[in-house]
C-alpha cells in the first residue's frame, strides 16, 4: 500500500501523543488514590471503577483517530479492475483436420463448448469479435458488447479445406483497425487495447506449407501485430495423434506447436496448449482473468473512513453507557 499524501500520517504522532497522555492520567490517578490514607472514606466518596472495561471508550476514539489519519493520507492499493474498452477477436480455425477425435467429441465442437463460455465469462464490457479460417478469412462478428451474435456465429461454424492462418490475422488485425476507428480514433484515452485469441491445430497451408514468412504468411502477420501492439495469444489444439478420414483413408493430422508458439513469440502473446476439452476451457478461463481485468492503483481511503467512523461512534456510544458522558 501507498499513500498520495503521506505527510498526513504526521498526525499519528498527535494520537500516539494524546494515548501516552491518557496513560499518564490513569497512572497519576492511582497514585493519588494510594495518597489517600482513609480508604474506607474514599470508597464511600469515590464510585467504584469497572475495571478494564473502562478504557474502551477512549481506545476505540484513540484506534478511530488513526484509522481516519490514514484515510487522509490518502491510501492507495493494487487492485483488479474490470476492463471496459478493450477489443479481443477470437480467431478459430475451421480447417477440415478439425474433425479429428483425439478431443472429444471432435476438435470443432470441444473448441465451439469453450468459446461460448469464453464468450459468457468475459467481462461484459469488452468488445468481442469472432473470425474463422480455412482457406480464407471470414469476419463473422464485428466486436460488439452483445455476445450473443458472437455465440451463435460460434454455433454455425462450418469444416473447409486448407489453413490460411496469415489471412487470419491479417483480417483480425483490420477489423481491430476498423472497430478504432468508428470509436472516432479511441477517444481522448486513445484507441482502446486489443487482443487476438487464435485456436488452431496444424499450420498454415496457404501461401504453403513453407510460407509463414511471405507476405501474407503468419509471421509476417504476427509482426504486424507486434508493431500495432496488439499480442496474440495462440491456443495449439488437439493432440499428435489426431487423425481423420479423407475420402476413405485415414489421415494423420498431429497439431503443430512450434508454429503457433512463434506466432505468440513474435506478436508479444502467449502460447497456450489444450489437448483436450478440460484443458481448452481452463485456458480460455485464464485469457478471460487475464484480457477482462487489469491492475490499477486504486483508492482505498474508504475503507479506512468507514472503518475510523464506525469506531468513534463505538466510543462514544460505549463512553455514555459506561460512564454517562463521553470520554
Amino acid at each position: 500500500m501507498s499513500f498520495l499524501q503521506p505527510w498526513w500520517l504526521l498526525f499519528l504522532l498527535v494520537v500516539g501523543a494524546l494515548a501516552a497522555g491518557y496513560w499518564l492520567i490513569q497512572r497519576r490517578r492511582r497514585r493519588d488514590v494510594m495518597r489517600f490514607t482513609n480508604l474506607e472514606l474514599l470508597e464511600r466518596v469515590v464510585p467504584r471503577r469497572r475495571g478494564w472495561p473502562r478504557h474502551v471508550p477512549t481506545a476505540a476514539i484513540l484506534v478511530a483517530l488513526a484509522l481516519l489519519t490514514v484515510a487522509m493520507a490518502g491510501p492507495t492499493a493494487e487492485a483488479k479492475v474490470p476492463r471496459n474498452r478493450a477489443t479481443v477477436i477470437m480467431v478459430i480455425d475451421v480447417s477440415l483436420s478439425m474433425q479429428a477425435t483425439d478431443v472429444s467429441p471432435t476438435r470443432l465442437q470441444a473448441a465451439q463448448v469453450a468459446a461460448k463460455t469464453f464468450a459468457d465469462r468475459l467481462t461484459p464490457g469488452i468488445n468481442l469479435g469472432l473470425i474463422s479460417f480455412a482457406g480464407t478469412a471470414a469476419v463473422l462478428v464485428s466486436p460488439t458488447v452483445d455476445r450473443e451474435p458472437v455465440k451463435h456465429a460460434i454455433d454455425a461454424l462450418k469444416l473447409s479445406e486448407s489453413t490460411a492462418t496469415g489471412e487470419a490475422i491479417f483480417a483480425a488485425l483490420q477489423s481491430i483497425q476498423s472497430f478504432s476507428e468508428g470509436l472516432a480514433g479511441g477517444g481522448a484515452e486513445g484507441p482502446p487495447p486489443a487482443r487476438v485469441v487464435l485456436m488452431s491445430d496444424g499450420k498454415q497451408t496457404l501461401p504453403g506449407p513453407e510460407g509463414e514468412n511471405e507476405p501474407r504468411g503468419s509471421f509476417t502477420a504476427a509482426h504486424k501485430a507486434a508493431e500495432a501492439k496488439i499480442p496474440i495469444s495462440t491456443i495449439s489444439f488437439g493432440t499428435l495423434l489426431g487423425r481423420i478420414d479423407l475420402s476413405g483413408r485415414s489421415t494423420a493430422v498431429p497439431v503443430d506447436d512450434a508454429s503457433l508458439r512463434q506466432i505468440a513469440q513474435i506478436s508479444g502473446g502467449q502460447f497456450f496448449t489444450a489437448a483436450s476439452q478440460q484443458e481448452l476451457q481452463q485456458v480460455y478461463a485464464t485469457l478471460g482473468e487475464q484480457i477482462g481485468y487489469e491492475t490499477r492503483r486504486v483508492d482505498v481511503s474508504h475503507t479506512w473512513l468507514v472503518a475510523g467512523t464506525l469506531l468513534a461512534m463505538l466510543g462514544l456510544g460505549t463512553a455514555v453507557a459506561l460512564g454517562r458522558r463521553v470520554p
